[in-house]
C-alpha cells in the first residue's frame, strides 16, 4: 500500500539519506559477496524505486543535489561521536534540558532586591539586640544604647521591606490569623510580631534619661529604665529565631541550591546576624566598652565562614552558583571584609579608628552575604542543569541502592 503524498515524501527523503551515508562508507571489498539479506535490501528497494518514481527534470535534480550534499556534510560532521567512545553511533546530539515544552524546568523566584535586603534587616535588628543585652547584662551603656537604636531601625526597615514585597499591609496581618509550626513563613510572621514590639519598648527606654524628674514625665522617666530592661532581654530571646528562620524560609522553596543548603544556610544567618551586630558595637562604642562586641565578632565569622566553606564544598554541582558570576564575586568580598573586620576588632583594640573600620566591614560584609546567597539561588533555579542533573542522580543513585533494573528506575519519558 502507497503512504499518503506527505509521508511518502518523508520516507523517500530518509530513504535517500541512508543511501548518501551508506554511500560515504568506506568498501572493504568491491567483489564482496552478496548475502540473502543484501539480496532483500536490493528488492526493497528496486520495488520502492517502482512506486515511488523520481522526477528527472534539470531543476529538481539540481534540488536533490544540495540537499544530498548538505545531508552528507551534516553526516560526516556526526560520525564518529559514540557513546562512551564505543557503542552505536549517535545520529543525533545528545539532549539539552533548556525548558518543558517551551516552559522553565522550574520557575524562579519573583523575589527583588528588597527581599535581600529584608534578610540583611532582620539579621541585623537579632545581632543589635544580642549586643544590646550584653551590654545590658555586662554594665556598658553605650553598647547597650547603641545596639537597642540599631534594633529598632533595622526591624522597622525590614517591616518596610516585607509590606513592599507583600504589596499590602493588611497581608501580613492575615498571616496572624494561624499559627502554622510546619511553614517558615507563618512561624516568622509570628516572630516579628513578638520581636518588634519588645524591641520598640527597648529602644524607647533609652530615652528615659531626657525626660523631666517631675510630674508625669517624671513618672515616666522612672518607670521606663525597667520596662525597657525587661523587653530588652525578650527581644535578645526572640532574636536566635529571628537571625535564622530566614534561612530555613529560603531553605523550605524548590529553588535548588537554597533547598540543598538547608543544613548551612542558618548557620550562616546566624553567623552573619552575629558579625553585623558586632559591627554596629565597634562603630558606636568607645573601645572600653566594646569588649562584647568584639567577642560577638569573632564567633558570627566562625559561623559565617564555616558555613560558606560547607555551601560551596558540599553541594557538588549546586555549589557552582554560589562560585560563578555575581554570587560568587559577592561572597568572596563578604569573605575578605569579614577576615580583615575581626583582625581589625581583635588587633586594634585600643583604636578607636580601627574600631570603627573594622565595624563598617563586617556590616558590609553581612550586606554582600545575604545578597551573594539571594542571588546564588535565584541563579540556580533559572539555569535547568541544577534541577535536572542532581533528580538524574538520586535516581541513578537509588537504581544502584536497590538494585532495580534501569526501566524500573528511570523516570517516564515524555
Amino acid at each position: 500500500m502507497t503512504p499518503p503524498g506527505p509521508v511518502g515524501d518523508r520516507f523517500r527523503r530518509f530513504r535517500e539519506r541512508l543511501a548518501t551515508e551508506g554511500s560515504d562508507q568506506p568498501q572493504l571489498s568491491d567483489e564482496r559477496p552478496s548475502t540473502a539479506s543484501d539480496a532483500a535490501t536490493a528488492r526493497g528497494a528496486a520495488a520502492t524505486s517502482d512506486r515511488h518514481p523520481v522526477r528527472g527534470d534539470g531543476a529538481a535534480s539540481g534540488r536533490r543535489g544540495d540537499l544530498t550534499a548538505r545531508r552528507s556534510g551534516e553526516a560526516s560532521g556526526r560520525r564518529g561521536r559514540r557513546r562512551g567512545g564505543g557503542g552505536e553511533e549517535l545520529r543525533v546530539p545528545e539532549a539539552e534540558f533548556t525548558s518543558y515544552y517551551g516552559r522553565p524546568v522550574l520557575k524562579a523566584p519573583v523575589w527583588k532586591w528588597d527581599i535581600a535586603a529584608y534578610l540583611f534587616t532582620g539579621g541585623l535588628a537579632a545581632g543589635s539586640s544580642l549586643l544590646a543585652a550584653g551590654g545590658q547584662l555586662t554594665g556598658r551603656p553605650a553598647l547597650r544604647r547603641a545596639g537597642r537604636v540599631a534594633a529598632l531601625a533595622a526591624v522597622s526597615a525590614s517591616a518596610v521591606f516585607l509590606v513592599k514585597d507583600l504589596g499590602r499591609p493588611a497581608r501580613f496581618h492575615h498571616m496572624l490569623r494561624v499559627a502554622k509550626p510546619t511553614s517558615p513563613m507563618s512561624m516568622g510572621t509570628w516572630i516579628l510580631t513578638a520581636y518588634g514590639p519588645a524591641a520598640g519598648v527597648a529602644a524607647i527606654a533609652e530615652a528615659a534619661g531626657a525626660l523631666p524628674r517631675h510630674g508625669l514625665l517624671g513618672l515616666a522617666g522612672r518607670v521606663l529604665p525597667p520596662i525597657g530592661h525587661a523587653a530588652g532581654l525578650v527581644a535578645a530571646g526572640t532574636a536566635p529565631a529571628l537571625a535564622t528562620y530566614t534561612g530555613v524560609l529560603l531553605a523550605d522553596t524548590a529553588v535548588p541550591s537554597w533547598h540543598e543548603a538547608y543544613p548551612e544556610l542558618p548557620v550562616i544567618f546566624a553567623g552573619s546576624a552575629l558579625a553585623s551586630g558586632a559591627g554596629v558595637g565597634l562603630l558606636a562604642a568607645p573601645p572600653a566598652q566594646a569588649g562584647p562586641a568584639r567577642r560577638m565578632a569573632v564567633a558570627g565569622a566562625a559561623l559565617e565562614l564555616y558555613g560558606a566553606h560547607r555551601v560551596e564544598t558540599r553541594l557538588g554541582l549546586l555549589s557552582e552558583p554560589y562560585r560563578l558570576g555575581r554570587p560568587g564575586r559577592l561572597l568572596r568580598a563578604g569573605r575578605l571584609l569579614t577576615a580583615g573586620g575581626v583582625a581589625g576588632a581583635l588587633l586594634g583594640r585600643r583604636s578607636r579608628v580601627v574600631g570603627v573600620l573594622s565595624g563598617a566591614a563586617l556590616l558590609a560584609a553581612s550586606v554582600l552575604t545575604r545578597f551573594g546567597i539571594f542571588y546564588g539561588g535565584v541563579a540556580s533555579a533559572r539555569d535547568p542543569r541544577y534541577t535536572v542533573v542532581p533528580q538524574r542522580e538520586r535516581v541513578e543513585a537509588r537504581r544502584t541502592g536497590m538494585d532495580l533494573p534501569a526501566d524500573r528506575a528511570a523516570p517516564p519519558e515524555v
